[in-house]
């Protein structure tokens, strides 16, 4: 009983109540299994919600409701608490203690206190840190690192779990099942699915990490062959342009997955036909914008304005959008390098409504229909040095 108890993360005498109450029913004395672990774990989540253990021990008497879904392989990847502390951890491997408290974070939860058990997954993620601080990672950046991942992927498992209670259980309980009957079902079914979600997420994983190394590679090249006087800049060079949609993210989080789809359509069916008439090629579509390639950069400018006008009268979120010109690197159906790079950045940096380009892009286009104002050297997040940037509009 200790060791589920502690799993658990409750005292033996809350097990105790809950096979008194009949939530819990161990095959014997003491003979506890996993699932009952998380059984007693999510229970006393229920209680602190408000929940009342008597109204959920009948619930289950009357045939209403039943937990014995737990017991199923999909439920298995829900570690328990270890035996360890985070205070005791941090002692054991060096590791600064604020630093693995951030780990309790990334992986959904509160902050935790030094005193809190870590649970057996937390621990998955600390030899990696080591390894990590051998080799003289700044904290910082680890702590950066944990956060992206606990971010992005706290946004993919509410994601799943938006389309898992529309698509599986509200069809369950919609065909006649009770509630109780549909908790089984869509356990079974998870149980199959559950390693092929695994499965789809990490060769999408990997997909992003070959496309972003390879962008990382092709700047890496060329800033070498620059830096040997191996590297002529185009005379014409290309623009590449990013039209990003403000507060996209909250939209999304406020109205749900349907209003975000049907932004995406709309702002699709918008931009698409305006590049086009510039000449420009929209590449990909991104979770809150557009990617876009022009060959020349004043269509490129002509483009941005068009597009962020008509975005914004047309009911939309107001659309900030960066354009930058250099040599890019075509593979598969894609654009790599720097001048990428640095247009991305650029249309981070430009404010709600605003088309920002770069130097290039003025001495490319210059002589258009388009007036530029410089706002000086900026610094962008990632980005060495210092770029002049500018203010693009359409002549009064």
């Amino acid at each position: 009983m200790q060791e589920v108890a502690q799993r658990a993360g409750v005292d033996p005498d809350y097990l105790d109540r809950l096979v008194e109450l009949g939530i819990l029913t161990p095959a014997a004395a003491d003979a506890f299994s996993p699932g009952d672990a998380l059984r007693a774990r999510w229970v006393q989540s229920l209680e602190r919600a408000g929940v009342p253990l008597d109204g959920i021990a009948a619930a289950i008497r009357d045939g209403v409701l039943s937990f014995s879904f737990l017991d199923v392989g999909a439920y298995d990847r829900f570690a328990g608490l270890s035996g360890t502390t985070f205070q005791q951890l941090s002692a054991q491997t060096g590791i600064p203690l604020e630093l693995l408290m951030v780990v309790r974070e990334a992986v959904g939860f509160a902050e935790p206190r030094p005193e809190d058990h870590v649970h057996h997954n937390e621990l998955s993620v600390v030899p990696l840190i080591q390894l990590q601080l051998s080799k003289g990672f700044r904290p910082v950046a680890i702590e950066r690192w944990l956060r992206a991942y606990g971010d992005s992927l706290r946004r993919i498992a509410e994601t799943e779990a938006a389309w898992w209670n529309s698509e599986v259980e509200m069809a369950m309980l919609e065909s006649g099942m009770t509630e109780g009957e549909m908790l089984e079902a869509q356990a079974d079914l998870g149980s199959q699915m559950a390693p092929l979600i695994d499965q789809a997420l990490l060769a999408i994983y990997h997909g992003q990490q070959e496309h972003t190394w390879s962008q990382v590679f092709v700047e890496h090249v060329e800033g070498a062959l620059e830096a040997r006087g191996l590297y002529r800049r185009l005379d014409r060079p290309p623009a590449m342009c990013f039209l990003d949609i403000t507060g996209y993210t909250r939209l999304t989080e406020e109205r749900g997955d349907e209003a975000a789809a049907d932004l995406a359509a709309r702002l699709a069916r918008l931009v698409r036909r305006i590049s086009q008439e510039h000449g420009g090629t929209p590449v990909k579509w991104l979770g809150d914008g557009v990617m876009f390639y022009f060959r020349e950069p004043a269509d490129a400018v002509l483009a941005a304005l068009e597009m962020a006008e008509v975005v914004g009268s047309h009911g939309l979120p107001p659309a900030h959008v960066g354009v930058h010109a250099g040599p890019v690197v075509f593979q598969e159906g894609d654009y790599f390098g720097r001048t990428v790079n640095l247009a991305a950045r650029i249309a981070e940096y430009a404010r709600p409504g605003e088309v920002l380009v770069s130097q290039e892009v003025v001495d490319a286009a210059e002589g258009g229909p388009v007036t530029f104002t410089e706002i000086g050297p900026v610094e962008l997040k990632g980005v060495p040095g210092t770029l002049r940037l500018h203010i693009a509009r359409r002549p009064a």
